[in-house]
């Protein structure tokens, strides 16, 4: 066992916030909050970000430089955002109706908060963003 002066001086307690660069800032604002219901949290003109808010956290959006075109896959595999909902099969229906990209099927997957369902879509930019919704499986 590792004593005291072998750990480090700090906890993580738990995640903050997520900067995502991209293309459009206007369309990813409308994405996170007309789509996943996400709130302006805040806007910092000065450095060009839009904090939005998700639960405890914030997701925050960066537009690319122009001209910069680095893939979404090249900077973040994806976001697990923990949900609520009572069918997870029928958020990604109404989703696809909306004309949202969803991933495949509901399946399961472990994350901080135990195994359940999971489901992935992309917001504008081609992010991947896991929905996962907290508490019993839903499905």
């Amino acid at each position: 066992m590792a004593s005291t002066q072998d750990r480090p001086p700090l906890e993580v307690l738990e995640l903050d916030h997520v900067v995502l660069r991209v293309r459009d800032q206007a369309v990813s604002q409308a994405f996170y909050t007309t789509i996943l219901g996400l709130g302006l949290d805040h806007v910092n003109e000065g450095a060009r970000l839009v904090q939005l808010r998700a639960g405890r956290h914030l997701i925050d959006l960066l537009p690319l430089a122009p001209g910069e075109t680095a893939k979404p896959s090249a900077r973040m595999d994806h976001v697990c955002l923990s949900v609520r909902c009572e069918d997870l099969g029928r958020v990604a229906a109404w989703l696809r109706q909306q004309g949202i990209t969803v991933e495949g099927d509901v399946v399961q997957r472990r994350g901080a908060f135990g195994d359940g369902s999971s489901l992935y879509i992309q917001d504008p930019d081609g992010y991947r963003i896991e929905l996962k919704p907290r508490g019993a499986a839903h499905s």
